[in-house]
């Protein structure tokens, strides 16, 4: 497995959801589509587990999160960006999704889920927030974001609590 060859699977996965609105609709047709016991949904997750496994996905580390993104946002992905997470029991960074996010969570550990959600998809919509979270163990999961679009957000600053 290369990143040439996970591109091939992914761009078979964004000709589909190019020019679709990204919702609830799009999430439910994903989960149909390509549920996780679906050829084309493990075809993705073995990828990605061989190309963290040899190195070239997640190979950057931070605040206990492996990331990486692997594809810019390129006409071949029809304008999504590709990114892939390892993450276990853990919250990672609030940011916002202008332009909105689809998710593929893969769990390595049975039962983990992302956001409360098990294997499958998971699509927030154009302008929605969240602080990701991996629960239950650990998982891996390929964000694909429209034009590449992310705002992280400055983390609250803890209260300092005053001793008099």
């Amino acid at each position: 497995m290369s990143p040439e060859d996970l591109q091939r699977l992914i761009e078979g996965v964004t000709a589909q959801l190019d020019g679709r609105p990204l919702d609830s609709e799009l999430e439910a047709w994903l989960n149909t589509t390509w549920p996780a016991d679906a050829p084309t949904f493990r075809a993705l997750a073995d990828a990605c587990r061989a190309g963290v496994a040899a190195g070239w996905l997640c190979n950057r580390e931070g605040g206990g999160i492996r990331y990486g993104r692997i594809f810019k946002a390129l006409p071949a992905t029809h304008g999504f960006s590709v990114d892939v997470v390892d993450m276990q029991d853990i919250a990672g960074p609030h940011h916002i999704h202008p332009h909105g996010e689809i998710d593929l969570i893969m769990p390595l550990t049975e039962g983990a889920t992302f956001d409360a959600h098990p294997a499958g998809w998971c699509v927030y919509g154009p302008g929605s927030a969240h602080r990701p979270t991996v629960a239950n163990g650990r998982a891996l999961v390929l964000y694909l974001l429209p034009q590449g679009a992310i705002e992280f957000t400055p983390e609250p600053l803890a209260e300092t609590a005053r001793h008099d």
